[in-house]
């Protein structure tokens, strides 16, 4: 079993900003050695003859093909707007001019 010590786990926390209880700290050293363990085992398991991969399964892009299709006209986008202005949204303000 991969040991990480409750130390260990303290500076990676520290790190990553984040603020473990003691509790926390104990549990969590044993669940990232079980983490360790697991990869320690893919590790071994992979040859020379398997190549690296991100996804067990082949990926695709399903996007659709990027052409211009008609769109709405200014006054058919604004028609459910409850205030427009000069054929904009008109919004409330929320930053201050200085």
């Amino acid at each position: 079993m991969s040991a990480i010590s409750r130390e260990e786990v303290a500076h990676l926390a520290m790190l990553a900003r984040i603020d473990l209880a003691p509790a926390e700290l104990d549990r969590l050293a044993g669940q990232l050695g079980a983490i360790l363990d697991s990869v320690a085992t893919v590790q071994q398991v992979a040859g020379e003859d398997v190549p690296a991969t991100s996804h067990p399964m082949p990926l695709t892009n399903v996007t659709r093909p990027d052409e211009p299709r008609p769109c709405l006209k200014a006054d058919e986008a604004l028609s459910g707007a409850p205030e427009k202005e000069q054929q904009r949204f008109r919004v409330p303000r929320i930053l201050q001019e200085d």
